[in-house]
């Protein structure tokens, strides 16, 4: 086969213009860039090291990149984003095209782990971290960045939201 390897997991009502697009590298020990969770539509491999991930309007994905040299870690970062539809506003995020709502945004290795370890205890309640609320993304984001001990998500809280979400116009 030449050329690049595609896997079209999208469905036919999401052109692909519509779509937020993650660049993913992987250069063990060095360069590493990954999706923690979310839902792609698409997945373009260009090389052994490098793909791209595509995820249709409105879905929740959590990114992390790690960067290290021969010293160590030089980057940790993990941020959670809502993918966002055509003329919507959004930021921008280094690998991330167009974009996304930025819901987290954290650095550095500690606070790093601590997000990882949110996410790992959210999904040991059975919960889909895409169908958390953006409100406990942004809560998490905040006490850590405060330094402070953010509040675990709990299925009252989750039950809550959707609801909330099902009665929203």
């Amino acid at each position: 086969m030449t050329g690049p390897a595609l896997s079209h997991l999208q469905d036919a009502t999401t052109p692909p213009d519509r779509l937020t697009h993650v660049n993913l590298i992987w250069i063990e020990q060095r360069v590493e860039h990954w999706i923690r969770f979310g839902d792609e539509v698409e997945e373009r491999i260009i090389d052994r090291r490098r793909r791209v991930l595509s995820f249709s309007p409105d879905r929740v994905f959590a990114f992390v990149r790690w960067v290290a040299n021969e010293h160590g870690a030089v980057l940790s970062r993990v941020t959670i984003l809502r993918s966002v539809t055509p003329g919507q506003p959004y930021q921008t995020v280094p690998s991330v095209r167009p974009g996304g709502e930025i819901l987290l945004a954290i650095g550095g290795w500690p606070k790093v782990e601590r997000v990882l370890q949110a996410i790992d205890a959210i999904e040991a309640i059975g919960i889909d971290p895409t169908e958390v609320s953006p409100d406990h993304w942004r809560h998490l984001h905040n006490r850590l960045t405060a330094g402070q001990e953010p509040r675990p998500y709990n299925r009252s809280q989750h039950r809550a939201f959707l609801l909330r979400r099902r009665a929203a116009p």
